[in-house]
């Protein structure tokens, strides 16, 4: 259709159609006011604040609701709607607390903007008022109806773009109200505390605890920053008042979280002020720790570090690194331990999630997400197997259920009833332990029913007729006993995968440990390949990995046997390059990883081990674990964190680290996606920026590095790794984010992978069988999202909401 020319307020303008009158406005930077709009809701014209004038029309229309027509003539200012939006405040006003001089929300509050706006300053209407009891029973925010305006937004967000289900509109007429059914508390319903009803509240009806008194918004700097908890790289804005964090908000319009948060990146920081920080270093003396200069614990360090090389050679040497740490931080301490002769460097809470890499590897050639979170959104069909997004990764959850929203079919695959299982088309409860059985079925009726994407399979893949030959071998039928499934549920959930123009898979790192090893994602991979859903957009494998760096930390080659970028130590042309960056002689032979040394032969091989930002006692069974005797038998160990952590008590130095919102440096999230963090607040005592601490401990070791702040190291990671070649910090500032591969300056970045070659060239077809036992497949997964809290990794079995009420609990002492 053509588009369509109207007039607003004297001005002309041409817009697409179906646009409503609001947005015609906003486009021509008009700001007609609003309480119930929201641009990812359904507008419903309820507050009526909205209305304007169009010409011929016999009354005001709300602008929020109202699409274009040609040649209308509107005004949005004019004395008949001036006069409309009084009257519309002044009744909001005559029920609403008038305690703007100490209300929290005093400078963001829309009613009182409106009403300074407008001149309404009282009502003359008079009569009953409500007088509602204060809800306080969360560990969180305080909940005052009485100055809810009845907007509906936050229900419209906990509904729709939530699903938590924990707040709708109550009772009828002047006794109307927002919350929970049966008028419960809000501690007792089925919120998730994500804060979305608090950010989008357009009044003071909603308020923090922890921001009562603490600050006015005019009072307050705000910084825009990276969430450090999980791998979707979340942008909140920071809140700083006197140098101490007092609030944390999303930010809207970016790519990530698009506004949006879960209970641990709105509530989740006020460790930041906790009195047990780290703020000098400390060395062991007798058994008791005692505070020293930098100078002193970085001599003592690198004398220890000569002595254990001197005496057993490098190999006796290990680093371990943190997912959590930014990619210059990382990439400066890999980059450390192979300067001092060995490749002896890991990260343990990466084994969580070594099989989904391994499997992605193996069958794609590269590992990460296929596509961005983005994406999802605007899919055809998900197939959601034995994960829970809605709870592990809640932005994920949220972009699924924006594509069902659209009309995209979702099929579940898990044995409990997950957060999107009230969605779902299709709910297939398998049993636990047998979704490689559900898979390869799937893959079976797919051929069978000659669904396939034959001309995706002869271009872009191998291995295809010894895997069609063998899945002949699981048609629904032959599974149906294993799976708990009946043969029409297997046989319908594959066509909604099949047939969709675009359909995604998700599932998280747990299920693979769930099910053994990395056949699963193996098997998940299979089906991908099988329907040619990869190398498009809003298609692919989401895998979405636990902690926020571990993309990062992986890319900047913490790894025992590749450098940045994967660039495997074997490859002489690799070395080389190295070698001549960094002057140094790079060993060829691959170190030894974590899991070799904490559970595997190579116990007895390290004599001393430098821990960045890393826990792995508490990882590995706490302080009775082999973990914490291998340690406690160490020559030597260093350990830098922000807290004195079950690791750090056992070490003979243990040094100061800045936080996430105190030091300058990137994030990659499992989509790929490169972002600045950017310090808020100044570190406490002395601690320092990690990519800090090791620099000047290697000058301390004789090396020559010359770096003046993080950007230098950034440009010298651009400069060694392809996927980085043209990401710069310049870049990074301007245009917010890139995707890796980005191999040049005028590369836009990467959305999704794969188009026109895999990394491997041919993408892999490999036939799995599943071997775990359903009782072994559901302790495993049980035990393993328990025993790894610490590490930030995410469960796929444990029971609905049980991480937040975790949390939750955890907040209250």
């Amino acid at each position: 259709m053509s588009a369509i020319n109207l007039t607003i307020d004297g001005t002309e303008i041409e817009v697409a159609p179906g646009t409503t009158i609001l947005e015609a406005a906003r486009q021509l930077g008009k700001d007609i006011p609003t309480f119930c709009y929201d641009a990812e809701l359904p507008p419903n014209g309820a507050c009526r604040i909205c209305v304007v004038e169009v010409e011929k029309a016999r009354a005001l229309v709300a602008s929020c609701v109202a699409p274009v027509a040609p040649g209308m003539v509107i005004h949005t200012e004019s004395e008949r709607v001036v006069s409309a939006r009084k009257a519309v405040l002044t009744l909001m006003v005559a029920n609403h607390p008038l305690d703007c001089i100490t209300c929290q929300k005093t400078g963001e509050c829309k009613l009182q903007d409106y009403c300074y706006r407008y001149g309404v300053s009282d009502s003359d209407f008079g009569g009953e008022v409500k007088e509602l009891s204060h809800d306080a029973s969360n560990a969180f925010f305080i909940r005052d109806m009485n100055k809810c305006i009845l907007c509906g937004v936050c229900v419209g967000k906990c509904q729709d773009v939530v699903g938590a289900g924990a707040i709708d509109f109550t009772r009828r007429g002047f006794s109307a109200n927002v919350g929970p059914a049966y008028e419960d508390r809000i501690e007792d319903s089925t919120c998730v505390f994500c804060g979305l009803c608090i950010d989008s509240c357009p009044v003071g009806a909603l308020t923090p605890k922890y921001l009562l008194g603490r600050g006015r918004p005019w009072e307050v700097e705000k910084t825009e920053t990276i969430c450090p908890y999980c791998s979707i790289g979340c942008n909140i804005n920071l809140h700083v008042k006197d140098n101490e964090v007092i609030e944390v908000t999303p930010v809207d319009n970016n790519p990530v979280n698009r506004g949006h948060l879960c209970v641990k990146g709105k509530f989740g920081w006020d460790y930041l002020k906790s009195s047990d920080r780290l703020t000098k270093p400390l060395v062991k003396s007798n058994g008791v720790f005692v505070e020293v200069s930098w100078g002193e614990a970085l001599g003592y360090i690198a004398d220890q570090i000569e002595e254990v090389i001197d005496r057993y050679g490098s190999e006796a040497l290990m680093g371990l690194c943190s997912p959590k740490s930014t990619n210059e931080e990382s990439y400066l301490f890999q980059k450390l331990i192979r300067s001092l002769g060995t490749n002896n460097i890991d990260s343990y809470t990466r084994h969580c999630h070594a099989p989904a890499v391994d499997g992605m590897m193996e069958a794609f050639g590269s590992a990460a997400l296929t596509n961005s979170i983005e994406e999802l959104a605007s899919t055809d069909a998900v197939f959601v197997i034995a994960a829970d997004p809605a709870e592990s990764h809640p932005i994920i959850g949220y972009r699924i259920r924006e594509a069902v929203r659209k009309g995209a079919d979702l099929v579940v695959a898990d044995p409990d009833l997950i957060g999107l299982t009230d969605l779902a088309e299709h709910y297939l409860p398998l049993r636990a332990g047998s979704e490689i059985e559900l898979v390869n079925a799937m893959a079976n009726v797919i051929l069978e029913e000659n669904l396939q994407d034959q001309a995706f399979i002869d271009k872009r893949t191998e291995g295809f007729a010894e895997f069609k030959q063998a899945i002949a071998d699981y048609p629904p039928q032959a599974v149906t006993a294993k799976t708990g499934l009946s043969e029409d549920e297997i046989r319908n959930a594959a066509r909604v995968y099949a047939t969709a123009e675009n359909a995604a898979i998700v599932s998280t790192v747990g299920i693979d440990l769930a099910a053994g090893n990395e056949k699963l994602v193996l098997a998940l991979a299979n089906l991908a390949l099988l329907t040619g859903n990869l190398g498009k957009e809003s298609a692919g494998l989401y895998l979405p990995y636990g902690e926020n760096n571990l993309q990062g930390v992986s890319d900047m080659g913490a790894l025992p046997a590749v450098l940045t970028g994967y660039q495997h130590l074997k490859d002489k042309a690799v070395r080389d390059k190295f070698n001549r960056a960094w002057d140094v002689e790079i060993d060829e032979n691959p170190g030894v990883s974590a899991a070799d040394v904490f559970e595997g032969d190579k116990k007895g091989q390290i004599k001393a081990m430098l821990v960045l930002d890393e826990n792995p006692v508490s990882c590995l069974g706490g302080d009775d674990s082999d973990a914490a005797a291998l340690l406690k038998n160490l020559d030597f160990l260093v350990v830098q964190d922000i807290f004195m952590t079950e690791t750090a008590a056992l070490a003979d130095v243990v040094l100061p680290a800045a936080a996430f919102a105190e030091q300058l440096g990137t994030y990659t999230n499992t989509e790929r996606r490169v972002q600045i963090s950017y310090p808020a607040v100044e570190a406490p005592g002395e601690a320092y920026p990690g990519w800090a601490i090791i620099a000047e401990l290697a000058g301390w070791l004789g090396l020559e590095w010359n770096y003046d702040y993080p950007g230098d190291i950034f440009a010298e990671i651009a400069s060694l790794t392809p996927q980085y070649a043209g990401i710069s910090y310049d870049r990074l500032t301007e245009e917010g984010s890139l995707q890796w591969p980005c191999p040049s300056d005028d590369h836009p970045g990467s959305p999704y992978l794969y188009e026109g070659r895999f990394g491997r060239g041919l993408g892999l077809f490999t036939l799995v069988e599943g071997e775990t036992a359903p009782e072994q497949g559901a302790e495993l997964a049980v035990q393993g999202a328990l025993s790894d809290h610490a590490c930030q990794c995410q469960s796929v079995n444990m029971s609905k909401r049980s991480v937040i009420s975790n949390f939750i609990k955890a907040s209250r002492r």
